[in-house]
Parts: C-alpha cells; sequence; structure tokens
C-alpha cells in the first residue's frame, strides 16, 4: 500500500462486554485485548456472536455491559461514537440488498479518500463498472467493492478495519486475492471470517461460540 499514507493503528480492549437482543443474551463476558497493528481473525459458527461483537465495536449494537476502548479511548457520547466511524474502516456483512441506491463509483468517493479507493477496485478487477449501481453487482463484486472502500477509509486516516465476512461470495483465488489486501493494509484488523485463507493470513485467531470467546492461536 502507498506509503504516503498516514495512518496510526490503533489498539483494541474488550473488557466483560455482554450484550442482548431483547431478553436473549448474544455476546457474553467477552475480553479481548488487540494491541495496534495486530491481525486478529474471528471464527466461529453462524450465529455464535462474531457480528454482533463487531457491531458492537463501532456502536451499532448497544453494549449492556462491560466496556469498549478503540485508541485508549471510550466512546459515551453520540460525538465520540460518530468520530469513531472515521477512525474505523468498516466491512459489512452481505445480504440481499435490494435496491440500493448508490453506484459503485459514489460507494468508492464515500470512503474518504475516492482515488485510493478507485485504485483498489482496479486491482481488484471492478475497472470500468463505476457507473453500475451497487444493487446491480454479483455479490463477489459487492465485496470486492466494500473491500475497496475500505481500502479508501484507511487511505483516508482509519486506523483500524473491522470486516465481517469479507470473502464468503468470493471463490478460491478473489479469497486469496482479497485476503492479501486486508492484511497488508497498516491497520489494526478484526475480521469474522470462515476463510482459511484470511485466517491463516492473520496473526491470531479467536474463537466465538455461544457468545463467548477462547483463544485457537
Amino acid at each position: 500500500m502507498n506509503d504516503l499514507w498516514h495512518v496510526t493503528a490503533l489498539s483494541l480492549l474488550l473488557k466483560g462486554v455482554h450484550c442482548r437482543y431483547g431478553r436473549h443474551p448474544a455476546v457474553h463476558s467477552v475480553d479481548l485485548d488487540v494491541p495496534a497493528g495486530l491481525r486478529v481473525a474471528l471464527i466461529g459458527t453462524n450465529g455464535s456472536g462474531k457480528s454482533t461483537l463487531l457491531r458492537a465495536v463501532l456502536g451499532f449494537q448497544p453494549v449492556a455491559d462491560g466496556v469498549v476502548e478503540v485508541g485508549g479511548e471510550r466512546a459515551v457520547s453520540a460525538a465520540q461514537w460518530r468520530k469513531r466511524r472515521t477512525e474505523v474502516a468498516w466491512i459489512p456483512q452481505l445480504r440481499s440488498t435490494g435496491r440500493f441506491p448508490l453506484l459503485l463509483g459514489e460507494l468508492l468517493d464515500s470512503s474518504g479518500d475516492g482515488v485510493a479507493a478507485r485504485e483498489a477496485a482496479a486491482r481488484l478487477g471492478l475497472e470500468g463498472l463505476e457507473s453500475r449501481g451497487v444493487h446491480t453487482l454479483s455479490g463477489g463484486q459487492a465485496q470486492r467493492a466494500w473491500l475497496a472502500r475500505a481500502v479508501g477509509a484507511v487511505a483516508a486516516g482509519a486506523g483500524m478495519l473491522l470486516a465481517d465476512e469479507p470473502t464468503a461470495a468470493l471463490d478460491f483465488v478473489g479469497q486469496e486475492e482479497a485476503a492479501a489486501v486486508l492484511t497488508e493494509l497498516p491497520v489494526t484488523l478484526l475480521v469474522a471470517t470462515h476463510d482459511r485463507a484470511v485466517a491463516e493470513a492473520c496473526d491470531k485467531v479467536v474463537e466465538m461460540a455461544a457468545g463467548r470467546l477462547r483463544d485457537v492461536a
């Protein structure tokens, strides 16, 4: 990636984090200490709490109890949550999106650094598709688009990347290409994945099961 990017990787600390959906517990007493610049793969079965945990870091999912600190700072106000969303790049899990109003080029430009995002999109095989609606892209193309957008966000200064199954719709070659892009970014990475190529490219692997976390490697 570009050596001219001014990126400061951010640490992540979770202490006793609990999340619920109504009365149903989704994440139980999760502790996780991720030093700045470490790449961590979060594995586990569907429904184990991986997506909920990622969303809790971003502030999309309320934390019923516990502490979430990004870069040593705990977000306790709306302004701090908004700041976090510029400091932390995000690749959401893709489901059926219906008619998404953005064009691919608009999605890339919304990253904060459209030039870097478009360069990443070209590297990922999306060159010439900028005028296509995001809703018209295949699943694999959409995942590449969000990955390219995340590259743009990092180029704009985000020091952490959270990614939720960013390669699920890609073939083996695409998974390896995406894993290379993800793990060469100069940021702290926490990625929920079933993809062996992504997990093997990370520095550490942790597993969620029934909302609880344990070290694997």
